[in-house]
């Protein structure tokens, strides 16, 4: 009986309904921060959706900002591909999160870039 009841909590665990999922836009561009590790020095880009831009010592190039349409100054996600300069493989590609930045962080040992934003207007 305990193993009926506990296969019956199972498949109810299972087929319960999925939570609604939250309704995202797509933005112009995004607003990102680099990092320089060794002397503190940080400095704030625009990057637009398709385009790349040099970053301290970094080449980032930015396929799509996303953020809640609820919230659009919070929360915003970005895919991004990071380079060195002069470098055609990527250290870095896939989505940041801006409100949780170390969840899929650049792994480089002198420069971070986060995202901040997303430009929406």
């Amino acid at each position: 009986m305990i193993r009926g009841a506990l296969l019956a909590a199972l498949i109810g665990a299972v087929a319960a309904p999925v939570q609604a999922q939250v309704q995202v836009a797509s933005g112009q561009g995004a607003v990102l921060r680099g990092l320089d590790k060794l002397n503190g020095q940080t400095l704030d880009g625009e990057l637009f959706s398709g385009g790349g831009r040099a970053l301290m010592g970094l080449e980032v190039e930015l396929a799509d900002c996303r953020y809640p349409i609820d919230n659009p100054t919070g929360d915003a996600f970005a895919y991004l591909v990071i380079r060195e300069e002069q470098s055609q493989e990527a250290m870095f590609a896939g989505w940041m999160i801006a409100s949780s930045p170390a969840l899929n962080a650049l792994d480089h040992p002198r420069y971070d870039v986060w995202v901040l934003r997303c430009i929406s207007s």
